[in-house]
């Protein structure tokens, strides 16, 4: 299958994915947080996707797998802010595991992707 974008993205598609569930989820929350842990949790969900997007758009595989590093930190950081809003009782531990399940998946894709990359850069080198 030819990629033609980065919407075709696999790592993509379930990183848009988490961030639709973080607006969800972070619509729930008290408006006194609107610019607290709302704004830094779609920020992080949101910084995965697009640093993803980005990468593909830099076309240099140097350039992607950066972008995929930092995807990964903003992958941990939208986990943090998670587990700091359930800890603090905006949403129950059980939506919680599905976030951890979403986070992971994300992870193991950004991780394959790079994995993918640096083999195929190496064959060519």
């Amino acid at each position: 299958m030819k990629i033609n974008g980065f919407r075709d993205l696999t790592v993509w598609q379930k990183a848009h994915e988490l961030v639709l569930a973080v607006y969800k989820l972070t619509e729930r929350f008290p408006k006194s947080e609107q610019y607290g842990i709302v704004s830094q949790i779609r920020r992080s969900a949101s910084s995965v996707a697009a640093n993803l997007a980005e990468g593909f758009g830099r076309r240099t595989t140097k350039e992607l797998l950066r972008s995929l590093q930092i995807s990964r930190g903003e992958l941990e950081e939208t986990r943090y802010f998670l587990l700091l809003s359930k800890d603090l009782g905006y949403f129950a531990g059980e939506e919680m595991e599905g976030f951890n399940q979403r986070c992971d998946s994300v992870g193991q894709l950004i991780n394959a992707l790079g994995r993918s990359l640096k083999e195929r850069a190496q064959r060519m080198s």
